[in-house]
């Protein structure tokens, strides 16, 4: 007696091209590959969230924006409840309605989004008064809107330079104030040439 198998039929192939495909369509799963590139890890642990091309305004009891943000990263962390920025251009509108400028490589918000600190060419302006200042690592308190750097600073107010190791701003109050070891340039008036 002699067995003889039977020639596999239509639908046994039909069922492996089938299975094939499936497993080929599993493994070219492009969902996996669209993880994002920059998800810090560090002492607070993973991000709760993080958002790409941010834009955040923060508001006040009475509704009016006194901080704007805008960032191509914003990543949170429950643990310290701590946002971070990747190159953050920061807009504080100060008591009476007026824009400071601030940019860095870097912005961190603390708890309920205060204070701020700026890392890496950390950049204030304020556009009304014509002065910039640069430093390395810049700090701002918006509930009393002093913002300050404990490492060195260049404060410009063209044509005028000033550096010094500590910068002290209020803006609210509209006052700045540079101190320890400061130097400066400052160019004389041009003389105006008199009638004769």
């Amino acid at each position: 007696m002699q067995l003889r198998l039977r020639k596999p039929g239509f639908r046994f192939w039909l069922v492996v091209i089938l299975l094939g495909l499936g497993a080929w369509l599993a493994f070219l799963d492009p969902r996996d590959t669209i993880i994002p590139n920059m998800i810090p890890k560090n002492e607070a642990g993973e991000p709760d969230y993080y958002l790409e091309d941010a834009k955040l305004t923060r508001f006040n009891a009475q509704g009016q924006a006194y901080q704007r943000a805008t960032t191509p990263r914003l990543a949170h962390t429950p643990e310290d409840d701590v946002t971070r920025l990747k190159t953050p251009d920061l807009e504080l509108i100060d008591d009476d309605g007026r824009d400071w400028i601030a940019s860095a490589d870097e912005g961190r918000l603390g708890p309920d989004g205060n204070p701020i600190v700026l890392t890496g060419n950390a950049h204030l302006e304020a556009p009304q008064e014509r002065w910039q200042l640069d430093t390395e690592e810049l700090h701002y308190d918006n509930k009393t809107g002093h913002a300050w750097s404990e490492t060195p600073a260049l404060l410009r107010q063209p044509p005028q330079e000033m550096r010094g190791e500590r910068f002290d701003a209020w803006i609210h109050d509209n006052r700045a104030r540079l101190t320890d070891n400061v130097t400066g340039f400052h160019p004389p008036e041009p003389q105006k040439e008199s009638a004769q």
